[in-house]
């Protein structure tokens, strides 16, 4: 898998049991066909889907918090 980042949540319209308000996400590479705003993020169902990018804030993580997370994504 293809992680390219992470992101924090800010708006989940519409899509409440997929994505939880203030939790970081894994940001995956995009798919050829992708609109240009919208991001391809690792959502609670455990697949990528793409949701539009202002819905979203990218975090920068210290390197050992971002090995463990991951690590976790990967399992």
């Amino acid at each position: 898998m293809d992680i390219r980042g992470f992101v924090i949540c800010l708006e989940n319209n519409g899509y409440p049991a997929s994505l939880e308000l203030h939790k970081i996400y894994p940001v995956v590479g995009p798919y050829q066909n992708d609109p240009v705003d919208y991001l391809r993020i690792i959502d609670e169902s455990g697949e990528d889907y793409i949701y539009p990018m202002n819905w979203f804030e990218s975090v920068s993580l210290g390197t050992k918090l971002e090995e463990k997370l991951l690590l976790a994504v990967s399992t």
